[in-house]
């Protein structure tokens, strides 16, 4: 999306950075259970860095806010979104506290538990925000998730809405979020259990359920004030819920691409990033979807998360494929 007096294709993620420390076995343990494990890594993650390396490899201008620790999980973090051409001039390096971390077990059919600690990124806060102000200037598309706190979330989202950007709000990990912060959210970004949450209970139908049955989806979150959602089905695609859509084009569904996973570590956030980068280039809710999906999978077929994000050109030609 591009407004008027702003930079086209240019996004900013607010919000968390992580050290993955990941171990992986042949399948995750039951409670109180110990297991051997086949291999460990230490590796760049945390939901909006992941995001920020997706997009920036994708082509996209990217710039991020957030912060690490002066240690060297923080070096490597910066190091991996500069890598990907992410701007990190607006991500603090905090003294005296250590950069969070993720720890994360995958089993060997890719599936993975994972329990964050937030370190650095506890610190973030909406004065920060407000630091960096002149790059809410330039923005085409505002990236959110909710790995930092709320009134942080908040703070973006109102600036970013001030700017005229796109705000894509992705409600993970889930926690309630009050209505003015809904209100601010331009697209809602969630899995099928979220969207549930987030409805009060609504239930959510199956991947292969008629379309129409995702009418009182739609409407329920028209309800909140929400026009736009896109509610991602793991394995199984995602569905589109667009109430500014022609009509017969209001909900559409995306099919699966089928790969071998080996790792679905950081693949909702491969599917983020994907998102705001063509959002930002300016394709419709649903184009930006279909290209997500690509991506998202293409992320499950090597181990760790920003490491196997995929470039456009894998995308386009695996595009070409379907």
């Amino acid at each position: 999306m591009q407004h008027a007096g702003n930079q086209p294709g240019t996004i900013i993620v607010v919000g968390s950075l992580n050290a993955d420390l990941t171990i992986y076995t042949q399948r995750l343990p039951q409670p109180g259970e110990t297991l051997h494990g086949e291999g460990f890594t230490v590796n760049p993650g945390g939901k909006s860095a992941n995001q920020a390396v997706a997009a920036g490899k994708l082509g996209a201008k990217v710039s991020i806010i957030g912060a690490v620790g002066q240690d060297a999980n923080g070096e490597m973090l910066l190091a991996s979104c500069a890598a990907a051409g992410v701007d990190t001039r607006a991500v603090h390096q905090v003294a005296g506290v250590e950069t969070g971390v993720a720890v994360v077990t995958v089993d060997a059919a890719g599936e993975n538990s994972i329990v964050i600690s937030a370190g650095a990124n506890g610190t973030l806060c909406p004065s920060d925000v407000s630091a960096a102000q002149s790059l809410f200037d330039q923005a085409a598309v505002l990236t959110l998730c909710l790995e930092v706190g709320l009134d942080t979330v908040q703070a973006a989202a109102q600036a970013g809405h001030d700017a005229g950007a796109t705000v894509l709000l992705n409600l993970s990990p889930y926690e309630l979020v009050a209505p003015e912060l809904a209100a601010l959210a331009d697209v809602l970004l969630v899995n099928a259990h979220e969207a549930s949450q987030f409805l009060d209970g609504e239930q959510i139908p199956a991947p292969d359920a008629p379309l129409q049955e995702w009418e009182p989806v739609l409407a329920h979150f028209a309800a909140r004030g929400l026009d736009r959602a896109v509610v991602t089905l793991g394995s199984e695609g995602s569905v589109v819920l667009d109430g500014l859509a022609d009509s017969g084009s209001k909900i559409l569904r995306i099919a699966p691409t089928k790969v071998l996973a080996i790792d679905t570590t950081g693949a909702g956030d491969a599917f983020t990033g994907a998102l705001a980068a063509r959002l930002a280039a300016g394709d419709s809710l649903s184009t930006a979807a279909s290209f997500a999906s690509v991506s998202a999978a293409l992320a499950t077929t090597r181990k760790g998360t920003q490491a196997a994000y995929p470039d456009e050109g894998a995308v386009k030609s695996m595009l070409a494929r379907k």
